[in-house]
């Protein structure tokens, strides 16, 4: 399949040193795509969670910065959301339909958050959605295992409803 653009949703700081699951091999394989995507000409675009005053994602803090080793290059689009859904009120969609984008990667975390929430709608607006596996990941909470959480998403929420979710391998060809 062709794709029109890389999403990267909420690899900030804060996050990713707190170390969801799976987290090295997350990061190594967004690494991955936006070598592929970049070398494309790809749009890449970053999604930032901003949490408020006194959050350890407040706009503005160490926390809240993108994950230094997937870092934005100057020329890459930034959206700052306050809400799970990366298109709530940020002008993403928008900025979508003008560039002309219909197929996208998706990755980032959380996955059954702002992950599964950016996806859905994603989805509702039309865009075929490829999400490639252990590009997603999340923290264990008192339900589930973020292992269970990711694998559950991945296989049995997203894949043929929502979005495509395929490997690395297929991905990148």
């Amino acid at each position: 399949m062709n794709y029109d653009a890389l999403i990267i949703v909420d690899m900030q700081t804060a996050l990713v040193e707190a170390e969801p699951y799976n987290w090295v091999t997350v990061v190594d394989n967004i690494k991955e795509l936006l070598d592929s995507c970049r070398k494309k000409d790809l749009p890449i675009i970053y999604i930032q969670h901003d949490g408020g005053i006194g959050d350890e994602l407040e706009h503005g803090s160490v926390g809240w910065t993108v994950y230094k080793e997937i870092a934005p290059m100057p020329d890459e689009k930034i959206f700052e959301k306050q809400y799970n859904s990366a298109f709530r009120k940020t002008g993403l969609h928008e900025y979508l339909q003008k560039i002309g984008v219909k197929n996208i990667i998706l990755c980032g975390m959380q996955t059954e958050y702002c992950l599964d929430v950016t996806c859905k709608v994603a989805f509702e607006y039309e865009y075929e959605v490829t999400i490639p596996q252990s590009t997603t990941t999340t923290f264990d909470n008192a339900f589930a295992s973020g292992k269970d959480l990711a694998e559950y998403y991945e296989n049995k929420i997203w894949n043929n409803r929502y979005a495509k979710v395929v490997s690395m391998e297929q991905v990148l060809k």
